[in-house]
């Protein structure tokens, strides 16, 4: 008995394995479509094993046909704007006015933040002709501890700055700080200061300077931050900035009333 309900068990999760296997395999090609011949390869499945499992996640709206070779369908895409807050959307809505502000005054690349679990994601982006490279993306998630944005965020939320302290912290660059006791400390100083700084902690050559957004029950529920070369942001004339976007942008979301669930 044990061994015929084990069985089916076994084999569903190696089932879902290989699903998620070549789900990942898409890579950067996931809506432009790769054939199954590669799918396979890169998922390191039989060729056929891949056209089986295939079918199953293409009958279920999660890949589609297309030509020879398949890509990402919209089933997935539906489920993973299920993994935001609805709330997200709304306060993009409202802030990306700040933002494009912010960006207009500054001319550096700006971004629109919110704490995610112990990560920080990244609801807006603005940039101009001359951008840097920097790791953040729409949609797109950092660990918090390693980005201005997050810990300008973790610093007005202590409930969430304690699970990200008890685990271990990863190393993003050799600057990311990873000491939770110069953790707690930095984050008692931006409390304090109300603005954050990463001083090329999520991207060697990047520095970022960040402040929260509250809304009109004092909670910090986004954060607006300038990137730029390290050692190029004139921090003081662009804090300054900062600040007085931040403090339009909370009056606007005071106005707003948005839900406690935000």
């Amino acid at each position: 008995m044990t061994t015929s309900i084990a069985e089916p068990v076994r084999g569903d999760r190696a089932a879902v394995d290989k699903a998620i296997s070549l789900l990942v395999a898409f890579g950067d090609q996931a809506s432009s479509g790769v054939g199954v011949s590669e799918l396979a390869r890169r998922a390191q499945l039989s060729k056929s094993t891949a056209f089986r499992v295939l079918g199953m996640l293409e009958r279920n709206g999660v890949v589609e046909r297309i030509g020879t070779g398949y890509r990402l369908g919209a089933r997935l895409h539906q489920l993973g704007q299920a993994v935001y807050s609805p709330e997200y959307e709304r306060i993009r809505d409202l802030l990306l006015p700040f933002l494009t502000d912010l960006y207009e005054t500054t001319r550096h690349t700006v971004h629109l933040a919110a704490l995610h679990g112990t990560d920080v994601v990244y609801l807006a982006k603005l940039y101009g002709h001359r951008t840097i490279p920097a790791p953040s993306r729409i949609g797109g998630r950092l660990p918090a501890h390693c980005t201005a944005v997050g810990k300008v965020l973790l610093a007005y939320h202590p409930q969430t700055a304690t699970p990200v302290l008890a685990s271990p912290l990863q190393a993003i660059t050799p600057h990311t700080i990873v000491d939770p006791a110069q953790i707690v400390s930095e984050l008692t100083t931006i409390r304090r200061n109300g603005v954050a700084y990463d001083n090329q902690e999520s991207r060697l050559g990047l520095s970022c300077i960040a402040a929260p957004v509250f809304d009109g029950r004092g909670r910090a529920i986004a954060a607006l931050s300038v990137a730029g070369p390290h050692g190029n942001l004139e921090a003081h004339r662009l804090e300054t900035t900062l600040r007085q976007v931040c403090a339009a942008a909370s009056n606007a979301l005071g106005r707003a009333r948005l839900p406690r669930t935000a």
